[in-house]
């Protein structure tokens, strides 16, 4: 009971989407919306803090280019001005031309929409593989912040847990310290979660309230209490 009573004050507290938070809509599997949420994961995948990614986002949606072409068409000065006006200095030269490839490749590719890449893909790694390879700087926190939140609307979208996931997972001992393995990690929040499931709530509540734990409160010493 205790547990259960610990996880959903969790959820409930720390578990709204990023997605969400941006005014995304990712439920109906819109291809805007997901292409959105792509350019957010983008932006929230270098290391920087949550609040200059998230103004950085409002800098594009104020500039209407939230779709590939409209990226394209800022070029990469315009590109740049956008980055540096949300705060994105150190990383605004570099993440400009990655932008500007990641663009020419989805287009090339799949026609600039991401939901046929899912289509194509074959399971969840060939699935992250195709992500990884639309352009270079997109890694595996990009690719995993991105499909985390498409669980349960992409068939393939199931990334492992982030390493701040495990990180908050093992800080509150529902993860055994010693377990490494990622697929069992996996597997076994999955049972966690259907053991304690919250009315109006998913399993990306629970990883998104781990994550959150994990940053913004077990890295900076301090502690979430049920009380």
């Amino acid at each position: 009971m205790r547990e259960r009573e610990f996880l959903t004050k969790l959820v409930k507290v720390l578990g709204q989407r990023f997605s969400i938070d941006l005014n995304i809509d990712l439920s109906q599997g819109d291809s805007k919306e997901i292409f959105k949420w792509f350019l957010a994961s983008i932006l929230f995948g270098a290391r920087i803090s949550e609040t200059i990614a998230v103004n950085t986002y409002r800098e594009f949606e104020k500039e209407g280019a939230l779709t590939p072409d409209s990226i394209l068409k800022k070029r990469w000065e315009g590109l740049v001005r956008i980055l540096d006006n949300g705060g994105y200095v150190r990383y605004d030269f570099k993440t400009a031309a990655k932008l500007l490839g990641v663009m020419k490749d989805l287009k090339k590719e799949y026609t600039g929409n991401l939901n046929k890449l899912h289509q194509i893909s074959k399971d969840p790694r060939d699935l992250e593989t195709r992500i990884k390879n639309l352009g270079k700087g997109i890694g595996d926190v990009t690719a995993n912040i991105f499909l985390r939140e498409l669980r349960g609307i992409w068939k393939n979208a199931d990334p492992f847990p982030s390493p701040l996931v495990i990180e908050g997972a093992k800080s509150i001992s529902i993860i055994p310290q010693q377990l490494k393995s990622k697929e069992k990690i996996l597997g076994k929040l999955k049972s966690i979660w259907q053991r304690n499931k919250i009315k109006g709530k998913d399993f990306v509540n629970f990883e998104t309230s781990l994550l959150r734990l994990a940053k913004d409160y077990y890295r900076k010493g301090k502690s979430f209490a049920l009380d």
